[in-house]
């Protein structure tokens, strides 16, 4: 009997050395995890296509440039629209890609915001303006229309031409929320409201008596002026003596992956911020 038992461990302890050797062969037959490395030149491909914000639109341009440049197999077109109009194309999945220059409302879909870069709002006007500077409850009023000549904030005796941005802007909600609604007070129905930055930078650059709000990166070939003393630089903005700023976002209906990804992380990473400060934005803090 005892030898029987003995045979029959010695089978047992074989068997069990055969499934192990057999399962250590197979180990080694089975492919190994790839690395994951960091996309090369050449090897992103596809097309990405992005719609919101007309203050994201020119920095979003040259990200999406410069990213091309790096991966030429991936297309980025970029457009614009407004920030609403962003929020509706991205929840609606029309676009991989939305643009806001504001925050998410409560009110709208849950989207995921990334930013990519800061923003300063400007007060502007042409650069034949003797004006150089003026508080937040001075442009309150003169949006409001209760100051309508420029003689009454230290300018020439002339009627302010009032230029704002159209509902649904996300610079136009930025104003709104640190300027006009700061004093409790409407932007008058009877001021000129386009539908871009681009479009106030020209209405202002043509008309010396006009004013208007674009972000720091359209600026360009306009007067800005000081608020409550402080000018509105980079340096001002980034320190928070500028009052008006705000976060530039890119918006996804998911947590990006594949191009897009790259595409958001290469805008966020070094390359993508060199950009935004050469335009004129204010470069994110990520330490």
């Amino acid at each position: 009997m005892s030898s029987i038992k003995h045979s029959m461990k010695k089978v047992g302890v074989l068997l069990s050395s055969t499934l192990l050797l057999a399962a250590v062969i197979l180990a080694g037959c089975a492919p190994a995890s790839a690395p994951v490395a960091t996309p090369q030149a050449g090897e992103l491909s596809g097309t990405i296509n992005e719609a919101g914000s007309t203050s994201v639109q020119p920095l979003a341009e040259l990200m999406a440039t410069a990213f091309t440049a790096k991966y030429p197999k991936v297309t980025v077109n970029i457009s614009g629209g407004g920030s609403s109009a962003g929020v509706k194309a991205i929840a609606a999945g029309t676009v991989d890609i939305g643009a806001a220059s504001r925050d998410i409302k409560i009110t709208e879909p849950d989207v995921i915001p990334v930013c990519i870069a800061r923003d300063g709002v400007a007060i502007v006007v042409n650069e034949a303006n003797s004006l150089t500077g003026v508080t937040i409850e001075q442009v309150a009023k003169i949006y409001a229309g209760e100051i309508t000549n420029w003689k009454d904030v230290g300018g020439n005796d002339a009627t302010i031409t009032v230029v704002s941005r159209e509902e649904g802007s996300g610079t136009r909600e930025v104003f709104e929320e640190y300027v006009t609604g700061a004093f409790k007070k409407k932007i008058k129905a009877d001021a000129l409201f386009f539908d871009s930055n681009g479009a106030i930078r020209s209405k202002v650059a043509s008309d010396k008596n006009a004013v208007g709000y674009v972000s720091f990166g359209y600026v360009a070939g306009l007067k800005t002026l000081m608020v409550n003393n402080v000018a509105p630089t980079i340096e001002n903005a980034q320190s928070g003596k500028y009052p008006i700023v705000r976060r530039l976002y890119f918006l996804t209906k998911s947590v990006p992956s594949g191009i897009v990804k790259e595409f958001i992380d290469f805008c966020r990473g070094p390359e993508g911020q060199k950009i935004a400060l050469n335009e004129g934005y204010i470069p994110l803090v990520l330490k």
